[in-house]
């Protein structure tokens, strides 16, 4: 059937312009639904607050619920796997840090390469665990401790939350560069191994501020210095263990990351919000609450520092012999 001239070119401009809306319709704002913001800890956890303090002002910037979904398991495996599998869409984000440096190498068989398989979007924050001691133990200051710990030889219980956590890894590079000698004794949890030293049966252990800043300000325990390189501002009379051991530093970090081939508009968009949050002067003081500072960075600055963090903690784990448990 042969159409009428006018029929004909009105079919054919809506066919022409058939792909300019289709391209409308896909290009609408990110993000247009709720995002998923994936965590490997359990509630109640750094990584979990500041998942849901972060989100919140996200949710409230961009006009979409950021939720908050806790995949515990295997120091934080569970959920960066979930996360490479996911769509590379935006809408499924992992909170990473400290954890994801040390398992590339604690775990010899991972289903994901870190590094490979998560972008990186946005940093949020570092912040310092704190060598800290039993009231017992003579020692009140770092150089104090090294020269107990050598006279003392296999006196010396070092608690930690577990095999290969960053309170782990963190005395033994802290072993590595004062040449003591401490027994490891891993646990199933900041909370048990805080008991034990504070019962007496552990002498030290270097743990996130936030888990033991109240018994520090209460006396229960004494800190010997914090393991970032300055000082704390949770903390400021505590020294930095870089002021008696140069080169000395071991961080616990945050940050958020997507699955690769995640679109960069997406990422950097992610990128730039993350860092207006973080900018507020609420949530600066929220975070100094918790013994963190705020830390941004882009894309590429933050996943430069996740290979560095990679390399260190790689070195560490091989050269201590740590596997998990």
């Amino acid at each position: 059937m042969k159409l009428p001239r006018r029929q004909f070119l009105h079919l054919a401009a809506g066919a022409a312009a058939l792909p300019v809306v289709l391209q409308v319709a896909t290009a609408q704002p990110y993000p247009t639904r709720p995002v998923r913001v994936t965590v490997g800890f359990p509630a109640g956890g750094v990584a979990d607050i500041l998942a849901r303090l972060i989100g919140q002002r996200l949710s409230e910037r961009l006009g979409q619920p950021f939720i908050v979904e806790n995949r515990p398991g295997a120091s934080s495996n569970v959920a960066t796997e979930a996360v490479v599998r996911a769509p590379p869409d935006g809408y499924t984000l992992l909170m990473v840090g400290t954890p994801n440096a040390i398992n590339a190498t604690l775990y010899d068989k991972l289903n994901f390469d870190f590094i490979r398989d998560i972008a990186p979007v946005a940093s949020i924050n570092r912040g310092p665990l704190v060598m800290e001691v039993n009231p017992v133990v003579p020692a009140k200051t770092v150089p104090e401790f090294i020269a107990y710990a050598k006279a003392n030889p296999g006196k010396i219980n070092m608690a930690s939350p577990a095999n290969g956590t960053a309170g782990h890894v963190a005395g033994e590079l802290f072993k590595m560069m004062t040449g003591v000698n401490m027994l490891h004794v891993p646990y199933r949890g900041s909370p048990q191994a805080i008991t034990d030293l504070l019962g007496g049966q552990m002498q030290v252990t270097f743990d996130p501020l936030i888990s033991s800043i109240e018994h520090i300000r209460a006396g229960k325990l004494r800190a010997l210095a914090v393991t970032t390189a300055t000082r704390s501002q949770a903390l400021p009379d505590i020294p930095a263990v870089a002021d008696f051991v140069p080169g000395y530093e071991a961080t616990q970090w945050n940050g958020i990351g997507a699955p690769r081939n995640t679109p960069a508009e997406i990422v950097d968009k992610l990128n730039k919000e993350f860092n207006a949050v973080l900018a507020d002067p609420g949530i600066k003081v929220r975070l100094a609450d918790l013994g963190l500072t705020v830390l941004t960075a882009s894309p590429a600055g933050l996943g430069e520092f996740i290979a560095e963090e990679t390399e260190k903690w790689g070195k560490v784990v091989k050269l201590a012999g740590i596997k998990p448990e």
